[in-house]
């Protein structure tokens, strides 16, 4: 299945670019307002009762996040992590009746950080891949898939972009996985590979696009569509989306945790406050029904 999501707050922020490049300290919800959006979220009792002693004696959900994919976690004016995967994050730490307590780190440092016990969970869009589950546990909170975009005007077609510059952000699975692959189909087809460029922020990675630097990007659907009506007319989507794939929230491997968060974001799903996050930012198609742990192997 092939989601699309539409993203009409969005454009507001667009006024705000300067020298067409993206800012993404700007809220993706309309208005100046910077606070989270997300609706009251009541203690679920049954999920806290879940959470580790050592855990729940803190009285925090230590969250670690890159806050460098817009919209899905970024930084408002003000430093702090917002977005809608904050938001969920949020209310699963809600629901376990703990505070949300942030660590703001590279995308590649995260799920270190949760297997050595730094942070509690990882919300970062991670793809909840066989490699990645092999280090962590996972609990699906969205299902995605990969959007290409490239400058307006400017056809790129994603099945067919040897020789092209296509820039990513770095550790993603659009970096690991998604664009060698295509490259490596393009070499066994005696033709010039794809020469990724890879950035440590999304932003960078789509400036790079829109200052020709580079003829496409490769990013999770919802962050391509935010890049392009943040880009004010200067990026189109480039094909359908492809390559649907779940995101999890990381957990230590074999934490009693884990149940306890899938316990919190199924509270969430079955009382709308989920769904209510995802359509006020606008990315209500890749919902999911059902919390699971392990997607990628037990979805």
């Amino acid at each position: 299945m092939r989601a699309k999501y539409a993203l009409p707050a969005l454009a507001a922020a667009a006024a705000l670019l300067l020298t067409g490049c993206v800012d993404n300290s700007t809220p993706a919800t309309s208005g100046t307002d910077t606070s989270s959006s997300a609706p009251t979220i009541e203690v679920d009792d049954a999920a806290a009762a879940l959470v580790p002693a050592d855990v729940a004696d803190t009285g925090s959900l230590v969250i670690g996040t890159d806050a460098e994919y817009a919209p899905n976690e970024y930084k408002n004016e003000a430093g702090d992590p917002i977005g809608w995967g904050i938001e969920i994050a949020e209310g699963i730490a809600a629901k376990l009746g703990l505070e949300p307590e942030y660590q703001i780190a590279k995308f590649d440092n995260i799920i270190p950080s949760v297997m050595g016990g730094k942070v509690d969970i990882g919300e970062s869009s991670f793809t909840a891949t066989v490699e990645r589950q092999e280090q962590v546990d996972f609990v699906n909170y969205y299902n995605t898939g990969i959007q290409w975009a490239s400058p307006k005007g400017k056809e790129v077609d994603p099945n067919d972009a040897c020789g092209l510059k296509v820039a990513v952000q770095a550790t993603t699975f659009e970096d690991t996985d998604e664009v060698p692959a295509k490259s490596d189909a393009c070499v066994a087809a005696g033709k010039p590979p794809i020469d990724k460029q890879k950035y440590d922020t999304q932003a960078e990675a789509t400036n790079a696009v829109v200052l020709g630097k580079a003829d496409a990007l490769s990013a999770d659907t919802p962050v391509t569509g935010y890049a392009i009506a943040q880009t004010d007319d200067k990026l189109q989507a480039a094909g359908d989306a492809f390559e649907e794939a779940p995101y999890g929230i990381a957990v230590a491997k074999g934490s009693e945790l884990t149940t306890a968060v899938q316990a919190a974001l199924q509270s969430m799903i079955d009382d709308g406050s989920y769904q209510a996050i995802l359509d006020e930012w606008g990315v209500a198609a890749g919902a999911i029904d059902e919390a699971t742990i392990n997607p990628a192997t037990n979805g």
